[in-house]
């Protein structure tokens, strides 16, 4: 059975104490490391107009999760310019949720902001010079292209830098529940897919744990 995001997973099964058990998907979401992040946001040029949307665009997607619908969509009133509060309306499953952005990226977030104040009636945060929203397809090709041109050796697209999010924010606080919410995903059984791959590296970790050193 697959699920929206393409990944092929097994049913869920009860568990004897009640708790529902997610079995192991068969193909596991591939995401970016942090070196590989690294170099992709460092190919836009944020001098240039294009290459500071570019780069803005990036770090949404890769700091806040947001998807490709969801970042095209935010307008200039979601985000609080003060505190870095952003309410993504209408995600996905008609829901709404907050998020909110650290203050390096709402630094530049406020210098994109500058060239939209000079395109009059668009309410878009983010759109093309004459001020009309971003197509989905341009922002797929946009990652592609910036991800070839870093190096990276990965069929890199917008739904990929969801995953990184997700698995990176899990990594560091081991909290389901607020990768969940964060997510805006209504099942719990849809967040778990990336505990399946931290437990991939814990087990990559301890099998090579100091292999390279003499058997006692």
């Amino acid at each position: 059975m697959a699920d929206p995001s393409g990944q092929t997973t097994r049913k869920a099964s009860p568990s004897r104490r009640g708790f529902t058990r997610v079995e192991r998907p068969r193909r596991l979401p591939t995401v970016l490391n942090e070196g590989e992040q690294e170099a992709l946001l460092q190919q836009p040029n944020p001098n240039r107009r294009t290459g500071l949307r570019s780069l803005c665009l990036l770090r949404l997607m890769l700091n806040t999760g947001l998807r490709a619908a969801e970042v095209l969509n935010l307008k200039v009133n979601d985000i609080d310019w003060k505190s870095g509060n952003v309410m993504v309306r209408q995600g996905k499953g008609k829901k709404d949720r907050t998020l909110w952005i650290g203050e390096a990226d709402l630094k530049l977030l406020k210098k994109w902001l500058k060239y939209q104040a000079k395109l009059p009636g668009s309410e878009f945060l983010f759109t093309t010079r004459d001020g009309q929203r971003i197509m989905d397809r341009y922002l797929r090709c946009m990652v592609k292209r910036l991800a070839k041109q870093a190096g990276i050796d990965k069929d890199v697209h917008p739904h990929m830098l969801r995953h990184t999010f997700a698995t990176d924010l899990f990594r560091k606080t081991k909290n389901l529940r607020l990768a969940q919410k964060a997510l805006g995903h209504a099942q719990i059984t849809s967040t778990q897919i990336y505990t399946h791959i931290v437990d991939d590296e814990l087990e990559e970790a301890l099998k090579t744990f100091r292999a390279a050193g003499k058997t006692r």
